[in-house]
């Protein structure tokens, strides 16, 4: 065991505490990642606001990147001084999911302790397979991508879920086709990683929907052509008239809002399907009229983190990245230290920062 800092949940809806927690060595199949930056996403702020349940105490933080400082047993593909992102999609590689191209979705339990604990060696949850908000993490091989030497770890933290989620939404789960109008409900980090995902998708229209006029105009540097304030009254007629009289062939909720869910319908073409991202609370429900979706052939898709193939899709995006193809410095609204880390969440909590970055060097 070793001692590092971490941000640590000791109750549902108050503030992290930053305190020295112990981190075991990486076991087999399982690598140590010094952590240079991670990123805050609104899913760990719902998780350590009890939204989801889930152990107590935890450390949260998934969207990471930094350089491996130890291997365990069995690892052959990476090495101490490798550079990677950090993300929560762990896979066994070979269950059906697994197997069909689908390790978002993995089949297999993983169960065990976990390799944190408190300063006194009580457990302590390892949140999301990641507890990012720390110094270190041990994670499983198949949760980390090399990446290049020469690029940033704020910028590279970001890829682990925003950008993969918003942008694999479109190219997998959406599958869209160059030419098809489309919708993104929330222009948030996800939804902006949506809309610049259709962009490079080549979407001819791309329809922005958010309740701030700031973050259309945002929309509208990422790709979207057309803002839409979700706060006037039925918002989809607005959006039919961008799009030339007609729904979207697919619209993207980014939010985890029910309104947001119950209106998505009523923004789609015939043959047009809804992809949901974004998390309500768990409970929370959403309504709809089956007989008006079966009517005219209208779907409803489930996307967990963009479906990607991250041995496959991250390659791709830092690629586009580095062609200018892909905005990530743009994604950045401020970048804090680890001590800042409650500032900086209830910075994003006001709904106008992209992603806030906490740096682990600062």
């Amino acid at each position: 065991m070793q001692t590092i800092k971490a941000a640590v949940c000791h109750e549902f809806g108050a503030p992290l505490v930053v305190e020295e927690v112990q981190l075991a060595a990486p076991d087999m199949g399982e690598v140590e990642v010094t952590l240079d930056a991670v990123a805050i996403c609104h899913s760990d702020i719902s998780y350590a606001e009890g939204a989801w349940g889930g152990q107590l105490p935890a450390v949260y933080g998934h969207e990471a990147a930094g350089v491996i400082s130890a291997v365990g047993s069995g690892v052959s593909d990476f090495s101490a001084g490798d550079p990677v992102v950090v993300t929560l999609i762990r896979s066994c590689g070979t269950c059906p999911s697994c197997a069909g191209g689908k390790p978002t979705i993995c089949e297999t339990s993983y169960n065990g302790d976990g390799p944190l604990r408190t300063s006194d060696g009580k457990p302590l949850e390892q949140a999301m397979a990641c507890g990012a908000f720390a110094e270190k993490v041990v994670v499983d091989q198949r949760q980390i991508v090399k990446i290049p030497q020469d690029l940033g770890k704020d910028v590279a933290s970001l890829i682990s879920c925003g950008v993969i989620t918003g942008v694999g939404a479109v190219v997998n789960a959406a599958q869209l086709r160059p030419g098809q109008d489309v919708v993104v409900i929330g222009a948030g980090g996800v939804g902006l990683n949506a809309i610049q995902g259709a962009r490079i998708a080549g979407a001819r229209r791309i329809v922005a929907v958010d309740m701030s006029e700031d973050k259309l105009a945002i929309a509208k540097e990422f790709g979207a052509t057309h803002g839409v304030l979700a706060t006037q009254d039925q918002p989809w007629r607005a959006s039919y008239k961008a799009l030339g009289g007609r729904g979207a062939d697919a619209v993207l909720i980014t939010v985890g809002a029910i309104p947001a869910y119950e209106q998505a319908p009523r923004y789609l073409a015939r043959g047009g399907k809804a992809i949901m991202i974004g998390m309500p609370h768990s409970g929370a429900k959403a309504s709809y009229e089956p007989v008006m979706l079966a009517a005219v052939g209208q779907g409803l898709i489930g996307s967990k983190m963009g479906d990607v193939v991250i041995q496959r899709d991250i390659p791709w995006m830092i690629d586009l990245y580095q062609q200018g193809r892909l905005k990530l410095d743009e994604l950045i609204s401020g970048r804090w230290s680890l001590e800042q880390i409650n500032e900086a969440i209830a910075d994003t909590k006001t709904g106008s920062a992209k992603r806030n970055v906490i740096l682990f060097n600062r």
